[in-house]
């Protein structure tokens, strides 16, 4: 099987509510979809979702990638050297993460299509469903009860609450979301935004809560403070924008930092890559949740099926592509009761543009 044909969608994708974390407010996402035919009737399918402080990359970036590297590089390669195209072309391409995500992505579409098993059977098939949490972004209190009344009634068990600029604000809404849903699964995410004493003082005044995740309350470039709230809490703390590489987790595991990473794969550069650093978190006995951007049901799709692949994967926060008014790619998977169930078709499924 030889790649004939290099092709692109651009998406420029609105929010049907601008939502707000610690550092900025997001009202838009624009994500490309390649496509990769084959001189068979195979045609695979990837997602960039660029994000200038995430992934290094603006949308003008990886539009320019994708014809001046990405397509001429690709037509003629054999999608199952698939590690040594994506050797080359991280070489190529640089620190541009989703980018390589897309090109990754497409050729795992490709060869578990040939294989004609969905993808997550594909890298493993360890489980065929995941719940996945839903994020509300930071509002104020009556605003995030409402919307956590909302999520729990459309059938989410899981709630992700996004804080990190206010703390005592932060330690009432997750007081208070618990009374009123005291069987819900909490989770809290500190975008960077609390100093070591505030995240002490955050798990310690919510402790009755029963927080389940507490991701990274720290800011990037700080490690050691993100080793030292692991050190003083006693909910587990997960790397979320700490971890972006390989030697990220390898730092991370190393000295005892987190007891949790977060693998995205638009951040990491694809499904391979998360493979590699799932498998240091797995040596270092740290749980690994998989998550996400704004992102296409495509992107969606293949978080999904990498989530499904490995038994230490055990959580899932997949909900990027829910708040998304456009989004044309629909039907790779379902959400019943806020669980992810993936495709039955081969690869990542029939996408349809």
């Amino acid at each position: 099987m030889k790649i004939t044909k290099v092709s692109y969608d651009r998406l420029d994708l609105r929010l049907a509510v601008p939502y707000t974390i610690a550092y900025e407010t997001i009202s838009k996402a624009t994500n490309f979809i390649l496509k990769l035919e084959t001189e068979t009737s195979i045609i695979g399918f990837g997602c960039s979702a660029p994000d200038t402080l995430v992934t290094g990359e603006s949308p003008l970036e990886v539009e320019e990638l994708i014809k001046n590297i990405i397509e001429p590089y690709l037509k003629g390669k054999d999608p199952f050297t698939y590690a040594l195209i994506l050797a080359e072309l991280r070489q190529s391409l640089g620190p541009k993460s989703s980018t390589l995500t897309m090109v990754d992505m497409a050729l795992h579409d490709l060869i578990s299509k040939k294989a004609g098993v969905p993808l997550y059977r594909f890298l493993g098939g360890y489980r065929d469903r995941i719940p996945t949490s839903i994020t509300i972004g930071i509002l104020p209190l009556d605003q995030t009860l409402a919307q956590a009344k909302d999520f729990v009634g459309q059938g989410f068990t899981i709630l992700k609450i996004k804080g990190g600029g206010n703390l005592q604000a932060d330690i009432e809404k997750m007081i208070r979301i618990r009374q009123l849903f005291p069987k819900i699964t909490l989770r809290f995410d500190g975008n960077q935004g609390y100093t070591v004493a505030e995240s002490i003082d955050f798990v310690e005044k919510t402790a009755k809560v029963g927080i389940e995740i507490f991701e990274q309350p720290t800011k990037l470039g700080q490690e050691e403070n993100l080793g030292k709230v692991t050190g003083q809490v006693h909910i587990p703390v997960m790397a979320d924008e700490s971890l972006k590489t390989l030697r990220d987790v390898f730092r991370l595991a190393k000295k005892g930092r987190v007891d949790m990473i977060n693998i995205k794969l638009m951040k990491v550069g694809g499904i391979m890559e998360g493979m590699h650093i799932n498998s240091v978190a797995k040596s270092a006995n740290l749980e690994v949740m998989v998550g996400c951007n704004d992102e296409c049901g495509l992107g969606i799709a293949a978080g999904l099926h990498f989530a499904l692949s490995r038994p230490n994967i055990y959580y899932a926060d997949l909900d990027g592509h829910l708040d998304l008014l456009n989004d044309p790619i629909t039907g790779l998977f379902n959400l019943r009761n806020g669980v992810l169930f993936p495709t039955t078709s081969p690869g990542l499924g029939n996408v349809h543009l």
